[in-house]
């Protein structure tokens, strides 16, 4: 579209840093946790020092033997140097690949088939603990970014090396290959060009209008997450502090943010539902925030409601953003105070003006609706050029112009959109499984997760889990869906045991085949209400 084209350069990924650090030099960068690479640096550094650090390793990353164009692969612990590793190849013109560290040794494996011999970036403890030997025949070279193995390399060998200046390469350039959340299988390697990230920095940016003043922002969203370098070139290039998260637990996060104060807040869906217990926090972390922001799925009303009364800001806002790792940020919907925790959570925006298109194709010859929804299709220059290894694959998603995104809606005469459901999630006759939730999360105070899967039966069956892992209260439940189509009875999940990607969604296929797998049984769950007892829902 014409405004992500206009002036396009590229995001320059790999010097990011430099040029917040040259604008803003004694801008910080805080951390909930140490850097793997270099815990001796601290939790609080400047953009001078980051720089500096994404420097020095991507001159040692260098003297390793990576050069422009080489896929470095980037699979280690849990930490923010799964970033910074990644900007210091793109300063190099390396591609990095980024692999979440929730991934099993399995899947990492298999995607490291598709990448054709890659450079991989690991730990000691990924290779000790879940990786298998077969990483070393499929990857040119295995470097550490800690620890040590008999069979790699690690880059604190390389400490001293010369620095090696910066690189830029064309904006059409592949610069980033993430992968897809694998909610239905295997993930995808998505390739990103500088200019494709710069296309989805642009809609993103306009969030940062409402903030005069460069105030706290606070991050917390998945490292390997196309998503996170544009929120940091939001921020860091306009020299609001920045604060980014590991980890999410409210106990944690509470203190944090009661002495940040941030002001903006960037998070997964699942993450805001987490937090809703912050707003009965007495440190009160939440009173300062004017913008939340969540550029992953739609959010349940009720959280939406809940967080943004715990702001005493005159207007705060909640931006929730539709898109997907392949297209970006596509759709938007802001909300403020008087939105009601009834209000309709599939109503998830319109397209940014300018700068992407959404159409609804339909799937009977009749035009879509909410009773019979068709294929949502996105057009936005930040979408990807294609699926590394996999070509054929994204030829069956893509058009010249339009991007179909596997969701199932429509629009309205107004030009909202609606989002009904996965294409693999939808159960024929019975309505938005999405939509459902959503009424049963406003009325079910308690509830902290409800996933409604297709059961072997027939029956829609409702997985919940609840604040603490306390037990459902039958009662509340039968009342709570009188109303709603007909389901089975519901079983209960403690939340932890929930199958989950990168970004904390839920995937409902797995989660699907370990409902049956279990047959009933099994100490993750526990039927809430009896086998024989009244199906929940009223409604045939």
């Amino acid at each position: 579209m014409f405004l992500q084209r206009i002036g396009n350069r590229g995001i320059r990924l790999g010097t990011l840093f430099d040029r917040a650090a040259a604008r803003y030099p004694t801008n910080v960068l805080l951390l909930d946790h140490d850097l793997d690479i270099a815990p001796d640096r601290g939790r609080s550094l400047t953009m001078t020092d980051v720089a500096d650090l994404v420097s020095d390793f991507g001159s040692r990353l260098w003297r390793a033997g990576v050069r422009p164009s080489d896929h470095l692969v980037v699979h280690k612990s849990n930490a923010f140097d799964i970033t910074l590793l990644a900007v210091a190849a793109a300063r190099i013109g390396a591609v990095p690949v980024l692999l979440s560290p929730h991934l099993d040794g399995e899947t990492v494996t298999a995607l490291l088939r598709r990448v054709d011999r890659p450079y991989l970036l690991t730990d000691e403890a990924k290779l000790t603990d879940s990786l298998p030997g077969e990483v070393f025949t499929l990857s040119r070279r295995v470097l550490l970014a800690s620890g040590t193995h008999e069979r790699a390399t690690a880059l604190a060998e390389f400490a001293g090396a010369p620095r090696v200046p910066a690189l830029e390469l064309p904006p059409e350039h592949p610069t980033l290959v993430t992968h897809t959340s694998g909610t239905t299988g295997l993930p995808k390697l998505a390739v990103h060009t500088a200019f494709s990230l710069e296309a989805r920095y642009r809609p993103q940016a306009l969030a940062t209008a409402l903030l005069r003043r460069r105030e706290p922002v606070a991050i917390h969203v998945s490292f390997v997450h196309s998503r996170l370098f544009t929120a940091l070139a939001i921020s860091l290039l306009r020299g609001f502090p920045v604060a980014v998260l590991a980890n999410p637990d409210p106990q944690q996060v509470a203190p944090l943010f009661a002495r940040l104060r941030p002001a903006v807040l960037e998070a997964h869906p699942n993450t805001y539902l987490d937090w809703e217990q912050l707003v009965s926090d007495p440190l009160q972390p939440l009173s300062n925030v004017k913008f939340f922001s969540s550029t992953f799925d739609a959010l349940h009303p009720r959280t939406v409601h809940t967080l943004i009364g715990a702001s005493q800001r005159r207007f705060p806002r909640f931006g929730q953003i539709y898109g997907q790792s392949e297209v970006g940020p596509s759709v938007a919907r802001s909300y403020g105070k008087r939105r009601s925790p009834q209000a309709d959570g599939r109503c998830v925006g319109i397209p940014f003006p300018g700068m992407t298109g959404v159409r609804v194709v339909s799937r009977d010859g009749k035009r879509p609706t909410a009773a019979s929804p068709g294929y949502i299709e996105v057009s936005s220059d930040g979408r990807i050029r294609t699926y590394l290894g996999e070509p054929e694959r994204f030829a069956q998603q893509a058009t010249e112009r339009w991007w179909r995104m596997g969701d199932l809606g429509y629009r309205t005469r107004w030009g909202c959109l609606h989002l009904l459901d996965r294409e693999v999630d939808e159960i024929p006759g019975f309505g938005s499984t999405l939509s459902v939730e959503d009424r049963l999360f406003s009325r079910l105070p308690e509830l902290s997760e409800v996933v409604i899967i297709e059961a072997e039966n027939g029956l829609p069956l409702p997985v919940v889990c609840t604040k603490d892992d306390r037990p459902l209260d039958p009662v509340a439940w039968q009342a709570a869906v009188a109303d709603l189509p007909r389901m089975a009875p519901p079983v209960q999940w403690r939340q932890a045991d929930l199958p989950q990607t990168a970004t904390t969604k839920i995937k409902r296929l797995e989660l699907a085949r370990l409902v049956g797998a279990d047959g009933g049984t099994g100490d993750r769950r526990a039927p809430v209400l009896s086998a024989g007892g009244p199906a929940a829902g009223g409604r045939a």
